[in-house]
């Protein structure tokens, strides 16, 4: 877990290096033994996570080697490959979607159908092969059929519950008529039970997770909320006994509340189910914006020559030319040369633009008929592209104010 100096609860010098810890518990089981600790961190940073629960997170999240993941509901948490939040057990999210939308593949520049994952040479002519970015098709999510098979098999056990438990309600009481009040009370916890226990098993994982890290979260409130209903239903199925007898009703049974707890855990996969649908379909918007940046760029030398580069080559002082009809590569000023630009991803104004010497240009526009020389001033994420895909990747990731607010319990 890596928690940033500003956000660090407590901070601890030991042999030379800062620690920060992000409670003042952590921070007190550190000071018993630093070496201990630290070289426990090492060896599990060293091995692969051996927990069930993120094992879980892990086979439902796509894995980038050297991206940056963090917790939603926790945005102090930060760590180096993706996981389970050590806080509160949810699935970390990249920092940088743009990390898990693009990938560098090596072809070569005869022969086009030669594709590596690493540098080398062509195989068929010897060429060194040549980088270049690719935007990664839509891929399923795992999460989110997991979810939505839970969903559903916790509403096909849910419903029979929750009529059952109201059947008092209904005129003429017609199930009372085919069993006794006892026969539909054990039915509802077979059905209950599959229910609780396996469509609700990753927010019990999660639950169990903010209790032990001493994180409260919306994960505590629904494993204590559901863990009393069904516990407490439970007894009062297999051990009415020992309830006293001012919990019996009219008709001389306990009450129980088996509908309460699986018609909850039924409706936090939903929850998640809409949430990962809404997050994938801003995934698609931020793929479309990664699709308006060009691969490569023309750069020119101090010699005048010219070639064709990756565009995470491309430094801020660089020369390149934009031939007629391609996409400008990054944010810069015209140098040499006069064009008409289509501003229309930035501007929304479908009327070119013209450019002369002195005039900015915009990665991810489309230069026209002419074309210039330009000096590169702002690469990377420094571009206003890469500046609004980072925006819609930190509103898809984060949560609201008010939402966050919702989830903090007070201790």
């Amino acid at each position: 877990m890596t928690v940033e100096p500003a956000s660090a609860a407590e901070k601890f010098c030991y042999d030379g290096t800062t620690y920060c810890f992000c409670s003042v518990h952590c921070h007190k089981l550190f000071q018993t033994d630093p070496a201990k600790h630290l070289a426990a961190a090492e060896s599990r940073q060293s091995t692969e996570p051996s927990s069930a629960l993120s094992a879980h997170h892990l086979e439902s999240k796509p894995e980038v080697l050297g991206a940056i993941y963090t917790c939603p509901m926790d945005p102090q948490v930060r760590q180096q490959g993706a996981g389970a939040c050590p806080k509160c057990g949810m699935a970390l999210e990249p920092l940088e979607i743009g990390a898990v939308l693009t990938k560098t593949e090596y072809t070569c520049p005869m022969h086009p159908e030669i594709i590596r994952d690493a540098p080398g040479s062509c195989p068929k002519c010897g060429m060194a092969l040549e980088a270049r970015s690719v935007t990664l098709a839509e891929e399923e999510n795992p999460e989110l059929e997991n979810m939505t098979r839970r969903f559903w098999v916790g509403m096909i056990l849910s419903l029979p519950v929750l009529i059952t438990a109201m059947s008092d309600m209904l005129p003429g009481q017609p199930l009372h008529q085919l069993l006794s009040p006892r026969s539909w009370v054990w039915f509802q916890l077979m059905l209950s039970t599959p229910v609780v226990l396996w469509c609700g098993w990753p927010f019990i994982e999660r639950a169990w997770a903010s209790v032990v890290n001493k994180s409260p979260n919306m994960f505590t409130l629904i494993g204590i909320g559901v863990g009393t209903a069904y516990s407490y239903s439970l007894v009062a199925t297999l051990l009415p006994e020992l309830l006293p007898s001012s919990f019996r009703g009219h008709g001389g049974e306990v009450a129980v509340y088996f509908e309460a707890a699986a018609v909850i855990t039924t409706l936090v996969p939903l929850g998640r189910v809409l949430e990962l649908r809404v997050r994938s379909k801003t995934s698609g918007a931020i793929r479309a914006l990664l699709g308006l940046a060009p691969k490569t760029a023309r750069m020119v030398g101090a010699d005048g020559n010219e070639r064709d580069v990756s565009l995470d080559q491309v430094t801020r002082g660089d020369r390149l030319r934009v031939r007629p009809g391609e996409k400008i590569p990054v944010d810069g000023r015209v140098t040499e040369g006069q064009s008409s630009v289509d501003e229309s991803m930035v501007t929304g104004e479908p009327i070119p633009v013209e450019k002369t010497s002195h005039s900015k240009v915009t990665g991810g526009t489309v230069n026209g008929t002419g074309g210039f020389l330009m000096r590169a001033e702002r690469v990377g994420s420094e571009t206003l592209l890469a500046q609004s895909v980072g925006m819609v990747s930190e509103a898809q990731r984060s949560c609201a104010p008010i939402r966050l607010s919702a989830l903090e319990i007070p201790t």
